[in-house]
């Protein structure tokens, strides 16, 4: 998902606020509409993680909403990843693909993982997690 807005910003106005765009990145309103309607609660923890992971994938057959609830579980990965691991942040790459760096200067595609996991169930959102809190 590229939000072309966040990016190329002309320099007079100043950097985007971080935490402005954190909030932006973690609506991930289709997403959690899918989830409520499962009994799920998205609550930014490593648990919601894996409980999405359970999730029945009726998406895959609606090819509308597919790609966007790809966009949305991987904005809503590196949500987690920014609120629990430490030293982790939303870098937004000129082209406006939002991505998580971690405090270690590596950088994350989380959308295209959570299009993977969206369209194909692997890697898990939680092994995801875990690899990068590793990391």
């Amino acid at each position: 998902m590229k939000i072309p807005f966040l990016g190329n910003r002309p320099e007079k106005r100043g950097a985007p606020d971080p935490e402005g765009i954190a909030e932006l990145l973690a609506e991930c309103e289709l997403l959690r509409s899918h989830a409520s309607r499962a009994g799920i609660q998205l609550d930014d923890t490593v648990a919601s993680l894996e409980a999405l992971d359970q999730l029945l994938p009726r998406w895959r057959e609606d090819e509308e909403v597919l790609p966007w609830l790809g966009n949305d579980a991987g904005l809503y990965l590196g949500t987690v990843i920014v609120r629990t691991v430490p030293g982790a942040c939303w870098e937004i790459w000129p082209d406006g693909q939002p991505v998580v760096r971690l405090a270690s200067g590596r950088e994350f595609d989380v959308v295209a993982s959570g299009q993977e996991w969206a369209a194909n169930g692997v890697p898990e959102l939680s092994q995801l997690y875990a690899e990068v809190a590793e990391a």
